[in-house]
C-alpha cells in the first residue's frame, strides 16, 4: 500500500513538474512572435501590443508559472522557463520567432538567445538588463550580488503570507512602475494572485545571475528599450550609459531610452515603443543576423 501511494505521489509530482512552465494564448496570423511578461505579471501586459501586431504576426503570449494565477513549478524556475520556451518553439516548429520580453521576460529572452542562438529571430527587450544587480549600482560585483540575493531570500522567506500580501497592496515595489492608477491596481491584483514562493525564487535567481558575458553568443538583431522615469535618482544619461555598459558584448545591439514612460513602457508611452518596434521589425536583416 505504501509503495502504491509513493508511486502515485511520484506520478502526480512528475506530471506537475513536466508541465510547460507557462500558459500560452495564441492570437493572430503571420510570422511567429513570442511575448513574455515580467515578474508577477499576466500575459495581459501585452494586450495592446497584440492588438497592434496580430494582423502581421501570430502572437504567442505567455503567462509564466507561479505568476498571476498560473501554478508554479519547482526551482530553478528561470532555467525551467527558458528550457520550456525553447521546447515550445521546437515542438510547434516556430521558425525563428521574434521574441519580445518585458523586465524578467526580457531577461529570459536574452538567456534563451544566448543558450540557443539558432532558435530565435529578432529580440525586443523592454526595460531589462543582463545583470539586474548592477542597475542601482553599476559597480556591484557578481559576488556581492549573490550575497544580496541570499539576504533577499532570507527576508522574503521570513514573511508570512499576510505580510507578503500587505506588502504587495502597499505598492512599495510597484508604485513607481506605471503612470496611471488603474494600471497600478492591475499590477497589484496580479501580484496578489501570484505564488509567493515562485516570486521569491524568480527574484533571487535573476538577481544572482550575470549574463553580460553570455550575450556575446546571441546572433539575433536586438532592440533594447529602457526607461528612467519614476526611479529615484535616475537620469536619462545615467540609464543610457549603464545600458550600454551592460550590453557592450552584444554585437550590433540598438539601445533606445524613453523620456516619458515608467517601467511598463508599453502602457505609458505606446506610441514611442511601437514606433521603434515597427521600424525594428520591418527592417531587413543584414549579414548573418536575422
Amino acid at each position: 500500500m505504501r509503495l502504491r501511494l509513493l508511486s502515485l505521489s511520484l506520478t502526480i509530482a512528475y506530471g506537475l513538474w513536466a508541465q510547460d512552465p507557462f500558459q500560452v494564448k495564441v492570437t493572430g496570423h503571420g510570422r511567429p512572435m513570442i511575448l513574455i511578461p515580467g515578474l508577477s505579471s499576466s500575459g495581459e501586459t501585452w494586450d495592446t501590443t497584440v492588438a497592434r501586431y496580430q494582423d502581421r504576426f501570430q502572437c504567442h503570449v505567455l503567462t509564466l508559472a507561479g505568476f498571476a494565477g498560473v501554478p508554479r513549478v519547482p526551482a530553478p524556475v528561470l532555467e525551467r522557463m527558458r528550457e520550456g520556451i525553447a521546447a515550445y518553439i521546437r515542438k510547434n516548429k516556430l521558425d525563428h520567432p521574434t521574441i519580445v520580453g518585458h523586465s524578467l521576460g526580457g531577461f529570459l529572452a536574452l538567456d534563451l538567445a544566448a543558450h540557443d542562438p539558432d532558435l530565435p529571430g529578432r529580440l525586443a527587450i523592454v526595460d531589462a538588463y543582463p545583470f539586474l544587480a548592477g542597475v542601482s549600482d553599476p559597480k556591484t560585483t557578481p559576488e556581492q550580488a549573490r550575497t544580496m540575493a541570499g539576504q533577499m531570500r532570507g527576508y522574503m522567506g521570513s514573511q508570512t503570507q499576510d505580510m507578503y500580501q500587505r506588502y504587495v497592496k502597499s505598492g512599495l515595489s510597484t508604485r513607481t512602475m506605471v503612470e496611471k492608477e488603474s494600471d497600478f491596481e492591475r499590477i497589484v491584483a496580479w501580484g496578489l494572485s501570484s505564488d509567493r514562493t515562485a516570486v521569491t525564487d524568480a527574484m533571487v535567481e535573476m538577481y544572482s545571475a550575470d549574463l553580460r558575458d553570455d550575450i556575446a553568443k546571441i546572433k539575433s538583431p536586438t532592440l533594447v528599450m529602457g526607461s528612467y522615469i519614476g526611479f529615484p535618482g535616475a537620469t536619462r544619461e545615467g540609464v543610457e550609459a549603464n545600458l550600454r555598459r551592460q550590453y557592450a558584448k552584444l554585437q550590433g545591439v540598438e539601445i533606445q531610452v524613453t523620456d516619458k514612460a515608467h517601467h511598463f513602457i508599453m502602457w505609458d508611452d505606446p506610441e514611442w515603443m511601437f514606433g521603434h518596434l515597427d521600424r525594428f521589425l520591418g527592417a531587413p536583416a543584414s549579414g548573418s543576423k536575422r
